[in-house]
């Protein structure tokens, strides 16, 4: 039964999140899948964190559609929270891609693709107000 507070239980750098409300729009929306995502998120004491979270898709008996819920902290088709890809961009600009790659584990790809990503989030109000 749903408690209204997400459920955390840590495991090996594993949080798992359980009980989310479905979205409110979508009262009449029965869940159709629940898939589980692993999803990185900051360090904590050197050790990696990562959220495993229920990724459900939902059918929508008015519509008769299928739709995946968005989730707020994490880009869409993105397997990192914004948190953890704001603190990438940040550790680039001060250091380097090599040494980013090595402190996080990760590939240089995937470095510099949440870079990347993020500069251009960054560019995208600027270039609103210019009307460009």
């Amino acid at each position: 039964m749903y408690s209204g507070h997400p459920v955390a239980n840590r495991g090996a750098g594993i949080l798992h999140l359980s009980n989310l409300s479905p979205p409110q729009k979508y009262s009449s929306a029965d869940i159709n899948q629940n898939n589980p995502i692993l999803i990185r998120d900051l360090s904590i004491s050197g050790q990696h964190i990562y959220l495993e979270i229920p990724r459900r898709q939902f059918y929508c008996k008015n519509c008769r559609k299928y739709f995946t819920e968005r989730l707020s902290f994490v880009d869409w088709e993105r397997r990192y929270t914004q948190r953890y890809k704001d603190y990438i961009y940040h550790r680039v600009q001060v250091s380097t891609i090599e040494q980013v790659k090595r402190e996080e584990d990760l590939s240089w790809d995937q470095v510099h693709g949440t870079f990347k990503h993020k500069r251009e989030q960054l560019k995208k109000p600027l270039l609103e107000r210019l009307n460009v």
